[in-house]
């Protein structure tokens, strides 16, 4: 049975602009996509691309809606060593290379505490996340992440 040409034309319209809205979707500087074993999660974002703003950080916030974050990006690969001093509220922090695979996961920070938290060497960027979101979601090492950020090499998750 062959479809009337308008159908076909039709199909052909809401295919196309499906595409275009996934390829729009796929990546923007507001949001972050991780994707694992356990499936994928989309977070709106705030970027610290500058000392004063990696500096401040998610300081003195009360709280942070629950499909939210704060992604801190880097220059180049560093060992990043964070703390929790004036940060209220409790978080997940998710240490990322260049190529945006998951390093380390530090569950839990704990709010006001001094004790430094090493997230290793070759850090491009962390992304901090409410407390407890990394284990829901089954976030680990290996996992992967998609935002503009690590266009710049060989992603792992191209935008």
């Amino acid at each position: 049975m062959t479809r009337p040409k308008w159908q076909t034309l039709l199909a052909a319209l809401f295919f196309s602009a499906a595409t275009s809205f996934s390829a729009q979707a796929a990546c923007t500087q507001a949001a972050v996509d991780l994707r694992g074993d356990w499936g994928q999660a989309r977070f709106s974002v705030e970027i610290a691309d500058d000392p004063q703003e990696r500096s401040q950080g998610l300081m003195h916030r009360t709280s942070m809606p629950q499909r939210s974050g704060m992604l801190f990006v880097y220059d180049k690969p560093l060992n990043a060593v964070f703390w929790m001093k004036n940060t209220l509220i409790p978080l997940d922090m998710i240490f990322l290379d260049r190529s945006g695979r998951v390093t380390h996961v530090h569950h839990e920070a704990i709010p006001g505490d001094l004790t430094p938290i090493d997230g290793g060497e070759n850090v491009l960027a962390v992304l901090e996340i409410n407390g407890g979101l990394a284990r829901k979601y089954g976030i680990a090492k290996g996992t992967e992440m998609r935002h503009e950020v690590f266009s710049n090499g060989s992603p792992v998750w191209p935008c």
